[in-house]
């Protein structure tokens, strides 16, 4: 996962009161510094995806600043290393400079300085950074695996989601609107043995019932008035391969009863047919709501929930990963411009506040959305839900009004507040109820009270 502002320091020097200053120095600013009196105590730091960047003194006993330069660039050419040198070390300096060292500082150097320089380094290697996920992420999702996101939840979906894959067991699926359900159901076939086999979908509300138990189990000639021949329903078509129930909270309460003796028995029945078919299907089901809270309200049937739950998946909603939504965004960017075969833009200011604080209630395929619309530019907003009940809607404003005030604040928490006019404690009390993280929002060196 990759924080949106990198804050790791590195500061080698063998002069402990240098170190002991500019540490001090880093720390006010709001960075995370270590100290190290030696280079090789440094290096064994590093790898290839360091989160951060290097200060070095050039002149130390055993490994120089300049020796280290050369190893890290080994370890990774694009990781910046910023030198400090003397007055007399600036011509070297300056060809290390085309050699790839980041930057350097002569000494004496002001505080100022010393942080400035840092700060764009580390803007520098979180680019790096991100543009190497999105182009794993790129590459992953032509192998196969379009699940962009490197939070602990959505790795572990993928990790959870290739254990399924090799089984025959059948999966029932809760996620909100948008989250990803039938990807999720595609990618369990995709993965299994049974590729090449069919993937077939059927959308449970979308038929009255006379049709769905067409559509579903099939029938024949001349049962269902209106259509003369017979017909192969999607179950029996599905043999070999997987059939996706979507929204099956939806579906009829009858069409749930033939539903589970399909499940329980692996076999179905076409309508005005008297003759079982014996199926090798895997169902993969999906509602948007809690089934337990489906059960609750009657609208699916106990006997079928209990059936279907040998294996539950939960996917979680955008706000729950927020970390994912940076990449996750930039490579839905990606896509749409190539889509359209258009330019891809660059984020403004009031884009990126935007992307930050919004909720996203409509999760991945709201935020497809809006990659859309700024590649075509198209500068209008989603309008809010109109079936949002009062205090959900207060609700929604209240956390909308505190993301956004913390991203023109920078996360500055003092800023926010006098922005918002509340009291402190009621601030910090709505952060912890709408689970927002002040640091997401930060970009400077603002820091809480």
């Amino acid at each position: 996962m990759i924080n949106r502002e990198l804050r790791r320091v590195l500061f080698v020097d063998d002069d402990p009161m240098v170190r002991a200053a500019n540490l001090q120095t880093l720390a006010l600013a709001n960075l995370d510094a270590e100290a190290h009196a030696d280079a090789a105590s440094a290096l064994a730091c590093v790898d290839k995806d360091f989160p951060g960047v290097i200060i070095t003194d050039v002149r130390m006993p055993g490994m120089d600043g300049l020796a280290l330069f050369r190893r890290l660039k080994a370890v990774d050419p694009e990781l910046p290393v910023i030198l400090v040198t003397g007055h007399g070390d600036v011509p070297m300096a300056v060809s290390a400079l085309k050699d790839g060292v980041w930057d350097f500082l002569t000494k004496p150097f002001a505080s100022d300085q010393l942080v400035a320089s840092t700060r764009r380094a580390l803007m520098a290697r979180r680019l790096v950074l991100e543009n190497r996920a999105l182009r794993t992420a790129a590459e992953v999702a032509a192998d196969g695996d379009p699940l962009v996101g490197e939070t602990p939840v959505m790795i572990q979906l993928r990790k959870t989601l290739r254990q399924l894959a090799a089984t025959n067991v059948d999966v029932l699926i809760e996620g909100e609107t948008g989250t990803g359900k039938e990807l999720v159901a595609t990618l369990l076939h995709r993965w299994s043995g049974r590729r090449g086999r069919p993937f077939l979908t059927f959308d449970c509300g979308a038929l009255p019932l006379p049709l769905a138990q067409s559509e579903l189990f099939g029938h024949r000639d001349g049962v269902i008035p209106g259509l003369r021949l017979s017909r192969t329903g999607r179950i029996e078509a599905a043999d070999g391969g997987t059939l996706f129930l979507d929204a099956l909270d939806a579906m009829p309460l009858e069409l749930q009863a033939g539903m589970l003796r399909v499940l329980e028995e692996r076999e179905v029945t076409p309508l005005g047919s008297d003759h079982p078919y014996t199926v090798d299907v895997r169902f993969v089901a999906a509602v948007a709501r809690p089934a337990g809270q489906l059960v609750s309200r009657g609208a699916l049937r106990e006997d079928l929930f209990f059936r279907l739950d040998t294996v539950r998946l939960h996917l979680p909603p955008l706000r729950d990963r927020r970390d994912d939504i940076p990449l996750l965004f930039a490579h839905l960017l990606e896509q749409a411009a190539k889509r359209y075969r258009l330019p891809q833009p660059e984020l403004d200011v009031e884009s990126r506040t935007y992307l930050l604080s919004h909720d996203w209630p409509g999760n991945v395929r709201e935020l497809a959305h809006y990659a859309e619309r700024l590649v075509l530019e198209v500068k209008t907003t989603p309008p809010t839900c109109s079936t949002l009940t009062l205090p959900e809607r207060t609700r929604r404003f209240e956390a909308e009004a505190i993301r956004t005030a913390l991203a023109s604040q920078g996360g500055d928490v003092r800023a926010a507040i006098k922005e918002l006019g509340i009291p402190r404690k009621t601030f910090y009390d709505k952060l912890s109820r709408y689970g927002i993280l002040p640091r997401d929002f930060r970009r400077g060196e603002e820091r809480e009270p």
